[in-house]
């Protein structure tokens, strides 16, 4: 807790004024000062700023019982609200529209004022977008970008995964969630949210024990797209979720970016739209820094030519650009599984058409796709058919 009882009280008490809003609320703050300056006001002062009904319910605004559970959760080990007022509120949220007045985090408050990179998805997405969601935010943190998503199932797990599979010495991991904090959605990433807790942050700008309320996920997107630098969207059908955390990003004057995927898949498309609408195509980790870099004020990074770059560059050629690491390593494959693996491409494929492709009897080829399933090389999707992951 970063205030004084007393006057986090009060910034709670004008949180939960009913009919005031977040607008309302930094109005008030605008032309009173601190919270308890507001309360000490008189009605026309108040209906001034705010109308006569917001005046009214500012007045009547009780220190409920609701205040005392939120204060008593502040106390405990691990737990902060900020208050706009707060050294520690994250500054970038003042380039979006309505930045609330209040923040419950559980974990290190530090992370939310961090260079960020948001990745973001669909739910339901494909093993593949699973695997480039996960690789590409360890990469991404490794790299000094905390990342940022919003907890859900799908792209959003797997990011905040493979970030904390980077390590404590990387950036690390923000779940902004749209419930309570005390209240996590869906219940089957509670374990994962007590990962995040104790090594990067959870947050959440709604009250203690506010349920999964259906409008409150798109208010949770704008912070997503307000505490990162940039948005990258790894998997998203038309009319996603993910497509309105792009837009809010591109309000707020952040960079837009999109892992590209099969023109067969719906799960591309919306990928495909930023896309043609003027986000980044990326298909490395490392096209997101570099397009960063100037606007973080990070150095360019300096790669010490090998011999041969050396002797190209006395005889006035090009230096060869350096080499991008894949993001998942390479397993030796023999020459039978590599020629099924090039007969299945890059797009989702059923069984008889690889079959027909290399010419192996259906036996034969399940002999070979399983090692590459467990391997993850492979993903088995619905219907019977495989996706290539790497």
């Amino acid at each position: 807790m970063t205030v004084p009882a007393d006057d986090l009280a009060d910034w709670l008490r004008l949180a939960a004024v009913p009919g005031v809003g977040t607008q309302g609320q930094r109005a008030l703050l605008a032309a009173f000062g601190l919270p308890g300056h507001i309360f000490a006001a008189g009605r026309g002062a108040l209906a001034a700023v705010v109308g006569g009904t917001a005046a009214d319910a500012v007045l009547a605004a009780p220190a409920h019982e609701d205040i005392e559970r939120a204060l008593a959760w502040a106390g405990e080990a691990g737990n902060h609200i900020l208050t706009l007022a707060d050294a520690g509120y994250p500054r970038q949220l003042f380039d979006i529209a309505d930045p609330p007045v209040l923040l419950y985090v559980k974990g290190d408050p530090a992370l939310l004022s961090r260079p960020g990179i948001a990745l973001v998805g669909a739910r339901s997405a494909t093993a593949a977008g699973e695997a480039n969601a996960g690789a590409f935010a360890r990469a991404l943190a490794e790299q000094g970008l905390v990342v940022v998503s919003g907890l859900a199932l799908g792209i959003d797990a797997a990011a905040h995964r493979g970030a904390l599979a980077a390590g404590t010495e990387a950036a690390g991991t923000v779940a902004v969630i749209g419930t309570g904090i005390d209240r996590i959605y869906p219940a089957r990433n509670a374990a994962l949210a007590r990962e995040i807790a104790a090594a990067g942050a959870v947050v959440s700008e709604f009250p203690l024990g506010t349920p999964p309320l259906q409008h409150n996920f798109p208010r949770r997107n704008r912070l997503i797209a307000g505490l990162a630098e940039g948005v990258l969207v790894v998997e998203a059908a038309l009319g996603s979720g993910s497509l309105i955390t792009a837009r809010l990003a591109t309000e707020t004057g952040r960079e837009v970016f999109a892992i590209p995927g099969s023109i067969h898949s719906p799960l591309s498309r919306g990928c495909h739209r930023l896309i043609r609408d003027g986000a980044k195509l990326v298909e490395t980790a490392e096209d997101v820094v570099e397009e960063l870099r100037g606007r973080l004020g990070w150095p360019a990074p300096v790669v010490a030519p090998t011999a041969s770059a050396r002797g190209r560059q006395r005889r006035g050629a090009e230096p060869a650009a350096p080499a991008q690491p894949p993001l998942q390593a390479a397993l030796a494959l023999d020459g039978e599984t590599a020629r099924v693996l090039d007969a299945i491409g890059h797009d989702p494929v059923d069984l008889d058409t690889i079959a027909a492709r290399c010419g192996l009897t259906v036996d034969a080829l399940y002999a070979i796709l399983l090692p590459l399933e467990l391997e993850g090389r492979l993903a088995k999707l619905p219907g019977g058919r495989f996706q290539r992951t790497t």
